[in-house]
Formats: structure tokens, C-alpha cells, sequence
């Protein structure tokens, strides 16, 4: 239904069909303006990681990842799934998989345990994975991390990549702050003070920002940058290092001290990720 605020001499002024498509012609133009006018809502992510020890757990989780957590979440209402392997993960001793959900609102990842339980496709198709015997379990650990997107940038992105997706680097940082105020102050630098906007002019394809609200390394910060390639992402770093802008906000007073532990994380996306 179309709301306008109009007022009613106005209303009774435009007689006939004319003037009837002239208020729902206005109405429109104010719904649009007023649409344009409230920023996009923040989205919620979910960062799930499988720790396996071995090809054989790998496989198992890849499998249900790919024949059955996917769909059903698709059919959930989450078309978008990211799922990353580390950089040499063949030879790693502790090897992990990534997996990216994006929520429009927190009941979705409030409700997606339910969901999945209640779908006997889900069921079926995952049944090696979901029935697995204690003593033969697809996974050694597994964490989940629950995040909101940045007020900067609100809504995940998809990576504008054309590349093979083995060659693909995906840069995951996560940065924690030395207190609570100062992590406020490094996610204020993102968003007010515009790293966002820098990493965005010098097109680091970033999937999505997030203030980590549960996790096991607190107060923190995530976001994911995308490149091509190796040689692309070291490029981009290049530019950005010396980026006259990056130099003026990183030089501030105001934003000095306020990240006390980084990690990086170089990834690529299995062949059934959706991005």
C-alpha cells in the first residue's frame, strides 16, 4: 500500500483519472525518496570452521558441505555460501574449511538448526556426516563465529572474479583490539574515518566487513578481501601501502594503538562454493 503525506485539500484538488494517476505518481516518487533515504540493513555472518586431521575427514565434510548443507540452506532462503580452503591445506597438519553465511536478520541464524533437523533431504544426503559414530567423527573441532556487518559497508558483496578458482586468493583478516575501546576506535577507522572507502577506490573486491559479536578472541574485527591471484593480491597491498589517503588516516592521533594481535589467512574457494 501507498502512503503519502499529501495534504487532504491538496488530495481533493486532483479530481478524476488524471488525478488519480498523478497522487499515485507522486506516491511513488516519495516512496522512492524515502526508500533512498534509510541506509540498507546490516547483515549477520556466520564463519563456521572444520578443523580436520586428515584426506578422510576432509572428504566426509566436503561431501555433506556439498550434497547437503548447501541445498538445504539454499532452500532456506540463503542463496549465497562461501566455502574456503587455506592456502596449502593438503600438507597442513590442522586443516581447516571455511564456510561463509550471510543472514539478512539474526533469526535466520537463530532458526537455520531447526530448519536443517526438520528437512529429510538434509537428512539423506548428509547421513554419513550426520550419523557418524563418536568414534569415527567427520572432524576434530569445529568453531562458529557470529559477526555484523559494518555500517560502511552492510550487505556482503560478490567478488567481481573471472579467474580459476584454485588460483584465487581470498584474504582473511581478522584484527583484535587491546580493549574494548580501542576496538571501537579500529572499527570507527573502517567506518568513519573510511579505510572501507580506500580499500573499495583501489578495488580489493572485499566480500564483507564484520564486528565480531561472539567468538573465541574478543574484542575483534573480520573482513575479506578478494584477488585473482597471488601477484594481484601482492599488487593491490603495493598500492595500498602507499596510498596517500591510507598514510593521512593511519598517521592520526586519534587512531594510533588500536589493534594488538592480527592474523591473515590466505584462502581459495572449493569448486562448490557459491563465490
Amino acid at each position: 500500500m501507498l502512503h503519502c503525506t499529501m495534504s487532504r485539500s491538496f488530495r481533493r484538488s486532483l479530481n478524476g483519472s488524471l488525478g488519480l494517476c498523478i497522487t499515485i505518481l507522486i506516491c511513488m516518487l516519495q516512496s522512492s525518496v524515502n526508500a533512498a533515504a534509510k541506509p540498507p540493513q546490516r547483515e549477520f555472518y556466520e564463519i563456521r570452521v572444520y578443523h580436520v586431521k586428515d584426506a578422510a575427514q576432509e572428504s566426509t565434510v566436503d561431501h555433506y558441505l556439498e550434497q547437503a548443507f548447501l541445498p538445504a540452506v539454499h532452500k532456506a532462503g540463503i542463496s549465497k555460501v562461501g566455502v574456503f580452503k587455506p592456502v596449502g591445506n593438503d600438507t597442513a597438519a590442522d586443516r581447516r574449511i571455511y564456510v561463509l553465511i550471510p543472514y539478512k536478520r539474526l533469526e535466520q541464524f537463530q532458526q537455520l538448526p531447526e530448519q536443517l533437523e526438520a528437512s529429510k533431504e538434509h537428512g539423506t544426503a548428509g547421513a554419513e556426516y550426520l550419523d557418524a559414530a563418536y568414534n569415527a567423527a567427520p572432524y576434530t573441532r569445529m568453531e562458529i563465529m557470529l559477526l555484523q556487518a559494518f555500517s560502511a559497508h552492510p550487505q556482503l558483496e560478490l567478488p567481481a572474479l573471472s579467474g580459476p578458482k584454485k588460483e584465487r586468493i581470498y584474504e582473511l583478516r581478522s584484527y583484535e583490539g587491546p580493549t574494548e575501546k580501542l576496538y571501537r576506535n579500529k572499527v570507527q577507522m573502517f567506518n568513519k574515518g573510511d579505510e572501507v572507502g580506500i580499500f573499495k577506490r583501489l578495488n580489493f573486491n572485499a566480500v564483507f566487513y564484520g564486528e565480531v559479536i561472539s567468538g573465541s578472541h574478543m574484542p575483534n574485527l573480520m573482513y575479506l578481501t578478494t584477488f585473482e591471484n597471488k601477484a594481484a593480491r601482492e599488487a593491490h597491498w603495493k598500492s595500498f601501502g602507499s596510498d596517500p589517503a591510507w598514510k593521512q588516516l593511519s598517521a592520526l592521533p586519534e587512531y594510533q594503538h588500536n589493534v594488538s594481535h592480527q592474523d591473515i589467512m590466505f584462502l581459495y574457494p572449493t569448486e562448490y562454493s557459491d563465490y
